[in-house]
Parts: structure tokens; sequence; C-alpha cells
């Protein structure tokens, strides 16, 4: 069985030939053989089909992958497969099986590397997770999007209301939770209304079943919310109060304050939220260091044809990277591609190195703790989250420990 660089499977029947045909056989297999797509640029290099993993059909993040897909087929040939995943676990499994290159989502890839949420079963745990680029847009990565009609007009309003979760979601509801510690609530402090999927939060609020769900400021399904009777009013959470902003940030370290500007209803001004790189295009330790570098390339080099082909799209380009902020380690090829460029700085490399080393001390945590853990499923989880905590803290590391 023959495995191409789709990760598809080909099998291939040899007959018995005589020593004079093998010339002729082996040709034969060179037209078979799959090949990659070479452009003018001969060290951008892709198979004839790439794919990606993203969030569901109408998402910001789909929409951007489909616009960078375009590029891929108009100027080298080269067909991007978007696969829709309803939620985190979907989008990084599809990756880690070998069915997609690279995953385009959220924070799921930092919870993927920490093991922690729905990946510290038995069946995950720390993943080598990697870096290709980051989207930090004009709107931003998460924030509640809430029914006009529920009479929030502050942040501290979202006391008993009635608060999207969504089941396999971690990331969105660890951000949920983030954002209401900045009103010093917690779940126990909402009504948590289960849906299962991110657009389901949206079907729940426009059936008066919710009355606020998270999502990207310019998140499309928003959309519906702003056009039903219900209304759209978007929280806002003032930087100007330092604690509060660290108390979400004490909970995401990689959520930043931040001012948006594109979504529906924002004013021109803008409102002050927090944000994270959305969509984070990933890879795996493994993923294949020439496609890594030809995708990075790719989405640098083209940025003005795609970037005002989708929502949020102008939030790829180089200046917005924040390698210095980094919580995941780069890919080997797109670090090749940056220093090219001269964008890979002293600071990028350290924190490069150190995220690294985070990854290391997770590893070896797990590799320590699987042999003896216990079977049953909420045991395992619980003490791998606390072997998990001591190996960090005994490195001095940030253990996210906290309502985990």
């Amino acid at each position: 069985m023959a495995r191409c660089e789709t990760g598809l499977s080909s099998f291939i029947y040899i007959p018995a030939v005589c020593f004079r045909c093998v010339s002729k056989f082996a040709f034969f297999l060179l037209l078979l053989a799959p090949v990659s797509v070479l452009a003018a640029d001969s060290s951008v290099q892709f198979p004839k089909t790439i794919a990606w993993s993203a969030y569901p059909t109408g998402t910001g993040g789909y929409s951007q992958a489909v616009a960078i897909g375009s590029i891929l087929q108009r100027q080298y040939g080269v067909n991007l497969r978007v696969i829709p995943g309803r939620n985190d676990v979907s989008r990084l499994a599809t990756l880690r099986a070998g069915r997609v290159h690279f995953s385009g989502g959220g924070s799921e890839a930092v919870y993927a590397q920490e093991g922690i949420l729905n990946f510290a079963s038995r069946i995950w745990g720390p993943q080598p997770i990697r870096a290709l680029m980051s989207n930090y847009s004009d709107s931003c990565s998460f924030t509640f999007a809430m029914a006009t009609d529920a009479g929030v007009n502050s942040i501290d309003d979202i006391r008993g209301k009635r608060v999207t979760f969504v089941q396999g979601a971690p990331s969105l509801n660890n951000a949920t939770a983030a954002l209401l510690a900045y009103a010093n609530l917690t779940w126990d402090d909402v009504t948590p209304v289960e849906v299962g999927g991110y657009n389901a939060s949206i079907d729940a609020v426009l059936n008066d079943r919710a009355d606020m769900a998270g999502g990207a400021c310019n998140s499309p399904p928003f959309l519906r919310i702003e056009a039903s009777p219900r209304g759209l009013t978007f929280a806002r959470f003032p930087h100007d109060d330092l604690a509060a902003v660290d108390r979400v940030r004490n909970r995401l370290p990689w959520y930043v304050p931040h001012t948006a500007f594109e979504g529906p209803t924002i004013p021109a001004e803008g409102i002050q939220v927090f944000t994270s790189a959305y969509p984070l295009l990933v890879g795996l330790e493994d993923s294949d260091e020439t496609m890594a570098y030809s995708m990075v390339k790719v989405m640098h080099q083209h940025f003005d044809e795609y970037k005002d082909n989708a929502p949020g799209a102008t939030g790829w380009t180089l200046d917005r990277q924040k390698f210095e902020q980094a919580f995941v380690p780069f890919h080997p090829g797109a670090i090749r591609y940056y220093k090219e460029i001269g964008a890979w700085t002293a600071e990028a490399e350290a924190t490069n190195l150190e995220n690294m080393h985070r990854q290391s001390i997770l590893k070896a945590a797990w590799d320590k703790f699987f042999p003896t853990a216990p079977e049953e499923y909420s045991a395992f989880e619980q003490a791998w989250l606390v072997a998990r905590e001591t190996a960090l803290a005994e490195a001095g590391l940030i253990t996210l420990g906290e309502g985990l």
C-alpha cells in the first residue's frame, strides 16, 4: 500500500515481469505517482489537493479558508478542501488523524497543547501543536453577542441571564468563563443553556432559549440576530478597569485588550473588548516542513488578493503576527519563511524556545503519568490535571489551573 501526500492510500498490483520489462513498468509507476504542484517559485510546493479543518460553514474562519483556497486554485492549480468541524475536538481530531494538513481554529490549539478540558482524556493528552500564522483582525476573536431585548446595559447585568454552553467546545466555554470573570461572575451566576454546536447557539438566541452567545465580533451568523425581532447588542469590556482586565488575562493569558471596529452594530469609533488569534492556523510537530513553508509564503505574498474577500481576513497581515506574545511554538517551515523576509526577531526566537520548553515539560509529565494512571474516565482526568499542574509549577511555568 502506498500513501500519497494527501494522506490517501492507493493499492498497486505488480504483475510478474521479466527484467527487460522493469524499465517500462517503472515508467508506468511514475505516471501514477502523486506529484507536487510546483509554482514559478520553485520553493513553493504543494500536492494537488490540501485540506484544512475549520469552524462550521458560514463562520468567519470557514469563509477565510475558502478565500485563501481561491488563491491557491487560481495561482497554483491547488485544491484546498475545507473540512468544517462543529467543535474543538473534531477539528483537531482530523488533523491528528492525517485527514487534514492544517487546522484553522481558535483557542482549542492552546488547550490541546496543554492537555486540558476536552483534551485531558486518555486518548488525547498534551499535543505537539505548531503555529503557522495568526489572524488578529479589526474584529475580535470572541465576545458576547446579546439579544437587545434581554436588557443587558453593562457587563454586570449578565448575572442571571441565559448563556449558551456549547457541547464539545471547551475553547468557547472557557472563553465565556473568562469574560464572565471580568464582572467577577462564574457559570454559577448565569443560566447555562446547552447547545450542540456553534450555529445552534445562534439558534438558541433567535428562538428565545438563550439571551446571549459567544463568538467573533464579525461572525456572519450574528447578522441573523441583528435582523431578528430581538436585535443585537455587543458586550463592552472597558480597559480602564485594570483589575477586571487582569481577571480575564489570568484565565486566558493569550487574550489581549483590543478595540474592535468590525461587526454588526459596532460604531465607527469601535468598542473595547478582548481578542486572541482567530483563526490560528496550526499543524503538528511532524507536519511537512515544505508544505508549511509554502502555505505561509503564499498567504503572505498574496495577502492583498484575499484580504477583502472574507470577513476578518485583513488580520492575516504580517505586522499582526505577534511572534513575541505567542503561547504555542511555531513550525520550523513557518520560521524558515519568516527568517527569509527578516520578520523573525531575537525576541521571537526566545519566546519560541520558551514555548518549546513548555511543551517538553508537558510531554514529560504525560509520559510519567500515563503508565500508572487510573482507568476510570473522571479519575484519570482529575489525576492528570494534578500531575500536570505539579510539573508546570515545579518548572516555574504558569499552570492555567484556575477553573479547569
